[in-house]
């Protein structure tokens, strides 16, 4: 009967151990989306929801070139920066990356156009412009979720 005893016993342990283990292993991943979370409310909470609203709106307003072609890509971002930079040093730090990359795009576009002439600029139009409208939608949400952005190839015009 002592042998009967044991049997039970050591087939338990394993069965105990494993769920244990899955136990363990199947809440790493809920801490870890728990800690992100975290992050996400406290980035949230640092910087206020009218000031992410009015960076992501400085950041689309370069959209505003295709109404006012010449300069209302530059144009918009600007007026949006000035008037709420003195109100939220989050537009103000985003308002000059928004304003800094549309200026450089400006100047890639324009170096594009002219490049035309010898069959390459073609190309390179479209780059600009499909880099244009993925970078701009990426910083219009990063800085609606409380990110602060830094667009790569953008030149630093303002600091």
């Amino acid at each position: 009967m002592a042998k009967k005893e044991e049997n039970p016993e050591p087939a338990e342990k394993p069965e105990g151990d494993t769920p244990a283990e899955q136990d363990v292993s199947a809440e790493k991943p809920v801490s870890t989306n728990k800690d992100e979370s975290v992050q996400q409310s406290q980035v949230s909470e640092e910087i206020s929801k009218d000031a992410r609203m009015w960076s992501m709106i400085c950041h689309l307003a370069g959209l505003a070139g295709f109404i006012m072609p010449a300069a209302g890509n530059i144009v918009a971002p600007l007026i949006i920066w000035q008037i709420k930079k003195d109100d939220y040093p989050f537009v103000d730090e985003q308002g000059k990356e928004a304003v800094n990359f549309q200026i450089s795009i400006s100047i890639y576009f324009i170096v594009s156009v002219f490049l035309c002439c010898i069959c390459i600029g073609a190309f390179l139009v479209a780059a600009v412009i499909i880099v244009f409208f993925v970078f701009l939608l990426i910083a219009a949400v990063k800085a609606n979720n409380g990110y602060h952005y830094r667009y790569p190839l953008s030149i630093r015009f303002i600091k």
